[in-house]
């Protein structure tokens, strides 16, 4: 399969999460005409990986991609997030992200996030590697996990989820998804740390 191909795919993914057209991305992405881009939707129609509504895919072609999940709180973005997100991007074809609801933060991190869960929504949103970021539920993950059906849930080096929780809440749900523990190069980067760090730096002018 082409890359434009696989990257029509990608988009046609991410706006069926969203409920969105996805023609019009497609089109400001891949910097394509509107031609090319009904052709090369005819071919994946004809090849049963798109759906003839033109905007879902069919069964096939969302087994064509390889979806990753990855969570986490990012209320200050560091270098460990970065790296982090860049090696579960690497993992397959779409990163989606889950950014933890203010009161999951609260109970995660003993503190109020300094950023309120639609900013540090939208600050994920703008980071290159991420392909669509979603705000969490609070009452169950494993309804954003059902909703995303990824094929690899990457977990941070610093996550308190275990493998084990994660694979039995997926056989609940009937998805079949592996869990990979991503290493960070930087361990000593958290973002309750820069916090402290900037808050005692406030104090001391």
């Amino acid at each position: 399969m082409e890359q434009i191909e696989k990257n029509i795919l990608s988009n046609m993914y991410v706006c069926q999460i969203q409920g969105k057209d996805p023609f019009e991305i497609i089109k400001k992405k891949s910097m394509l005409s509107e031609d090319i881009i009904n052709s090369k939707i005819n071919d994946l129609i004809k090849n049963q990986f798109v759906n003839e509504d033109r905007k879902t895919l069919t069964k096939i072609g969302k087994n064509s991609l390889c979806v990753v999940l990855a969570g986490g709180v990012f209320d200050i973005i560091h270098p460990g997030h970065i790296h982090t997100l860049n090696a579960a991007k690497e993992l397959g074809d779409v990163l989606v992200v889950v950014v933890a609801t203010d009161n999951t933060a609260i109970k995660m991190k003993k503190r109020r996030p300094l950023h309120a869960q639609e900013q540090r929504q939208e600050l994920v949103n703008s980071l290159s590697m991420v392909d669509l970021c979603l705000i969490g539920q609070e009452d169950d993950i494993f309804k954003t996990v059902n909703r995303v059906k990824p094929q690899i849930i990457a977990l941070g080096y610093d996550q308190i989820h275990q493998e084990k929780f994660i694979t039995e809440g997926c056989k609940k749900i009937e998805l079949d998804a592996k869990v990979a523990r991503l290493q960070s190069p930087i361990p000593e980067s958290s973002s309750a740390k820069i916090q402290e760090e900037y808050g005692e730096s406030i104090h001391g002018i």
